[in-house]
Protein backbone atom coordinates (compact mmCIF):
# COMPACT_ATOMS: atom_id res chain seq x y z
CA UNK A 1 0.00 0.00 0.00
CA UNK A 2 2.87 2.27 0.77
CA UNK A 3 3.39 1.93 -3.02
CA UNK A 4 0.76 2.96 -3.73
CA UNK A 5 0.63 6.58 -1.98
CA UNK A 6 4.30 7.24 -3.40
CA UNK A 7 2.72 6.91 -6.53
CA UNK A 8 0.03 9.21 -6.55
CA UNK A 9 2.70 11.37 -4.51
CA UNK A 10 4.33 11.71 -7.39
CA UNK A 11 1.48 13.00 -9.52
CA UNK A 12 0.90 15.15 -7.11
CA UNK A 13 4.50 16.23 -7.37
CA UNK A 14 4.40 16.52 -11.34
CA UNK A 15 1.09 18.96 -11.25
CA UNK A 16 2.75 20.73 -8.73
CA UNK A 17 5.66 21.87 -10.70
CA UNK A 18 3.44 22.52 -13.90
CA UNK A 19 1.84 24.76 -12.24
CA UNK A 20 4.80 26.49 -11.06
CA UNK A 21 6.18 26.50 -14.71
CA UNK A 22 2.72 28.16 -15.62
CA UNK A 23 3.08 31.09 -13.08
CA UNK A 24 6.77 31.68 -13.91
CA UNK A 25 5.74 31.51 -17.92
CA UNK A 26 3.00 33.90 -17.91
CA UNK A 27 3.44 36.01 -15.16
CA UNK A 28 0.21 35.62 -13.27
CA UNK A 29 1.61 34.86 -9.56
CA UNK A 30 -2.01 34.80 -7.92
CA UNK A 31 -1.70 30.64 -8.18
CA UNK A 32 1.31 30.41 -6.02
CA UNK A 33 -1.13 29.62 -2.82
CA UNK A 34 -2.96 26.44 -5.31
CA UNK A 35 0.73 25.93 -6.22
CA UNK A 36 1.98 25.71 -2.49
CA UNK A 37 -0.78 23.33 -1.80
CA UNK A 38 -0.83 20.92 -4.45
CA UNK A 39 3.24 20.14 -3.61
CA UNK A 40 2.46 20.31 0.44
CA UNK A 41 -1.18 18.61 1.12
CA UNK A 42 -1.10 16.96 -2.20
CA UNK A 43 3.03 15.83 -2.67
CA UNK A 44 4.25 16.10 0.63
CA UNK A 45 1.67 14.19 2.91
CA UNK A 46 1.00 12.04 0.46
CA UNK A 47 4.69 10.85 0.12
CA UNK A 48 5.13 10.98 3.55
CA UNK A 49 2.15 8.59 4.26
CA UNK A 50 3.46 6.59 1.33
CA UNK A 51 7.37 6.16 3.08
CA UNK A 52 5.69 5.48 7.11
CA UNK A 53 3.33 3.21 5.29
CA UNK A 54 5.64 1.19 3.44
CA UNK A 55 7.81 0.37 6.74
CA UNK A 56 4.61 0.04 8.70
CA UNK A 57 2.75 -2.35 5.92
CA UNK A 58 0.64 -3.97 8.84
CA UNK A 59 -1.03 -0.17 9.72
CA UNK A 60 -1.44 0.45 6.15
CA UNK A 61 -3.76 -2.51 4.77
CA UNK A 62 -5.38 -2.66 8.11
CA UNK A 63 -9.13 -0.86 8.47
CA UNK A 64 -7.99 2.57 9.63
CA UNK A 65 -5.22 2.34 6.80
CA UNK A 66 -7.48 1.43 4.18
CA UNK A 67 -10.46 4.40 5.55
CA UNK A 68 -7.22 6.81 5.30
CA UNK A 69 -6.52 5.82 2.24
CA UNK A 70 -9.23 6.75 0.96
CA UNK A 71 -10.35 9.96 2.43
CA UNK A 72 -7.27 11.35 1.90
CA UNK A 73 -7.28 10.52 -2.30
CA UNK A 74 -10.96 11.76 -2.67
CA UNK A 75 -10.51 14.67 0.07
CA UNK A 76 -7.46 16.10 -1.71
CA UNK A 77 -8.29 16.41 -5.02
CA UNK A 78 -11.49 18.22 -3.54
CA UNK A 79 -9.21 20.43 -1.95
CA UNK A 80 -7.10 21.38 -4.09
CA UNK A 81 -9.88 22.17 -6.76
CA UNK A 82 -11.07 24.92 -3.82
CA UNK A 83 -7.89 26.22 -3.83
CA UNK A 84 -7.94 27.61 -7.67
CA UNK A 85 -11.68 28.01 -7.76
CA UNK A 86 -11.13 30.90 -5.05
CA UNK A 87 -8.71 32.63 -7.87
CA UNK A 88 -11.75 32.36 -10.26
CA UNK A 89 -14.12 35.82 -9.83
CA UNK A 90 -17.46 34.88 -9.20
CA UNK A 91 -16.99 31.39 -7.54
CA UNK A 92 -15.75 31.92 -3.94
CA UNK A 93 -19.05 30.44 -2.75
CA UNK A 94 -18.27 27.38 -5.11
CA UNK A 95 -14.71 26.87 -3.76
CA UNK A 96 -15.85 26.97 0.09
CA UNK A 97 -18.11 24.12 -0.98
CA UNK A 98 -15.18 22.44 -2.09
CA UNK A 99 -12.73 23.37 0.75
CA UNK A 100 -15.09 22.27 3.41
CA UNK A 101 -16.08 18.72 1.82
CA UNK A 102 -12.48 17.98 0.47
CA UNK A 103 -10.79 19.53 3.76
CA UNK A 104 -13.32 17.57 5.47
CA UNK A 105 -12.55 14.08 4.40
CA UNK A 106 -8.35 15.10 4.55
CA UNK A 107 -9.06 16.24 8.15
CA UNK A 108 -10.86 13.34 8.96
CA UNK A 109 -8.26 10.80 7.15
CA UNK A 110 -5.33 12.67 9.23
CA UNK A 111 -7.19 11.71 12.22
CA UNK A 112 -7.74 8.38 11.46
CA UNK A 113 -3.97 7.90 10.87
CA UNK A 114 -3.57 9.86 13.94
CA UNK A 115 -5.64 6.75 15.71
CA UNK A 116 -4.14 3.92 13.34
CA UNK A 117 -0.19 5.38 14.04
CA UNK A 118 -0.87 5.49 18.07
CA UNK A 119 -2.13 2.22 17.81
CA UNK A 120 -0.77 -0.25 15.73
CA UNK A 121 2.83 1.84 14.71
CA UNK A 122 5.41 -0.22 16.94
CA UNK A 123 8.95 -1.61 16.41
CA UNK A 124 7.25 -5.21 16.61
CA UNK A 125 5.55 -3.79 13.38
CA UNK A 126 7.97 -2.67 11.58
CA UNK A 127 9.78 -4.02 8.24
CA UNK A 128 12.15 -6.99 8.65
CA UNK A 129 15.37 -5.39 8.75
CA UNK A 130 18.22 -6.14 6.48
Amino acid sequence: MGARWIKLAVIYLIIGICVGLFMSMTLQLKWASAHAHVNLVGFATTAIFGIIYSIYPGAATNTLGKWHFWLHNIGVPVFLISTFLVQVPGMLDTAHIFTYAGGGAFGLGVILFIVNSLSNINESTMFKKL
